[in-house]
């Protein structure tokens, strides 16, 4: 193959990109996840777990109470996330219905000090991201009241229990499950199944276009063809991957290894770019193409998840800076693979090389 013929299929390919109508708009689409990646954090931390928000919230909620006073009442007097009114429950739901409260507290004439368990209910909206945020400052109230509780019930322990010095947990979970392990692998790792799907359109359109016969007329071969296409797409990989990297790292978003990751990330495309290549010269259609690479593309990354040090996983960690030297062994098992499916590839496009000829 000849390096000047590898160089003028892929910039005929890069020019042909921005015909591409399907291709730009998934890169602006990841454009618009990468520069608004703060934003959709917070947006996707509150479909994961509503009640994260509740840290962000400093609105006064409007909150009834109903039922026999008690020291609950005082809590929400006291706190600085309520307004407490005092009214009838059937007041109080028919407020909640309409809106103009955000929860119903109803407690029993249970005195602390009586033998039955003081069951105190709340009413409050289903299905709802404020009612989320109510029910977690409305948890820390019930239980201060449960530690009074216990506090005036302490004589009925019969038996002391064992203390568990358990660490606070410190804030940020979600922050670093969304961020870390869903984000930044999902903007870095999707230019490469981008990659591995623009490979099959610009394969199979030969065919179908019948520009085959054209392009193998020239000094140009059937195989430098195919690699040309497979080098154009490949090249697609760490541009995009690097540009929104340093979106993300603008956002405020601190990623460790940035050259490793683009690395990992390039390799790890590539054996999708072969696939992808394989299965077009193998069906020469797209839409079958398609399909049986995204069938087979589900399989392998099903099993590819069930590793431990899986490519995801690997970006997490270089992300964070927590890898270790298994990012050399995948990255040297990714290498023996590539190798593997480029001998394939190379064989089987100059096999069909020689078979378009002969047709």
């Amino acid at each position: 193959m000849k390096t000047r013929h590898l160089s003028i299929i892929a910039r005929k390919e890069f020019r042909g990109l921005f015909n591409e109508r399907t291709i730009l708009l998934a890169v602006l689409l990841q454009l618009f996840i990468a520069l608004f990646s703060s934003f959709l954090m917070v947006g996707l931390t509150s479909m994961y777990d509503p009640s994260s928000l509740s840290k962000y919230s400093r609105f006064k909620y409007n909150v009834a109470y109903a039922g026999n006073d008690s020291a609950i009442y005082g809590y929400l007097q006291n706190s600085a996330d309520f307004r407490v009114f005092k009214m009838d429950l059937s007041t109080g739901v028919a407020a909640l219905e309409q809106r103009k409260i955000s929860a119903v507290i109803w407690v029993p004439d249970t005195g602390p000090d009586s033998p039955d368990p003081v069951k105190v209910t709340m009413y409050t909206l289903q299905n709802d991201l404020q009612g989320a945020i109510v029910d977690v400052k409305l948890k820390d109230i019930f239980l201060k009241y449960e530690r009074d509780l216990r506090q005036i019930r302490s004589d009925r322990i019969t038996e002391q229990p064992i203390p568990l010095q358990i660490p606070k947990a410190s804030g940020g979970g979600d922050f670093y499950e969304f961020v870390y392990g869903l984000l930044i692998p999902l903007l870095v790792f999707m230019p490469a199944i981008i990659a591995s799907a623009l490979v099959i359109d610009l394969i199979t359109e030969e065919y179908q276009h019948e520009t085959l016969e054209t392009l193998i007329s020239t000094p140009v071969t059937f195989t430098e063809m195919v690699w040309g296409k497979i080098l154009a797409c490949e090249m697609l990989v760490p541009v995009q991957a690097a540009a929104w990297i340093l979106l993300l790292v603008i956002n405020g978003i601190a990623i460790q290894n940035p050259v490793l990751i683009l690395v990992q990330v390039s390799v790890t495309s590539f054996i999708l770019v072969l696939l992808g290549a394989l299965v077009a010269l193998h069906y020469r259609e797209r839409t079958a193409a398609q399909f049986i690479f995204s069938t087979a593309l589900v399989v392998v990354m099903l099993f590819a998840l069930a590793l431990p040090d899986n490519p995801l996983n690997l970006l997490t960690r270089l992300a964070v800076g927590t890898a270790g030297i298994e990012q050399w062994i995948m990255l040297a098992i990714t290498g023996l693979i590539i190798l593997i499916l480029g001998a394939l590839t190379h064989w089987y496009a100059e096999k069909t090389g020689r078979a378009n000829l002969s047709g």
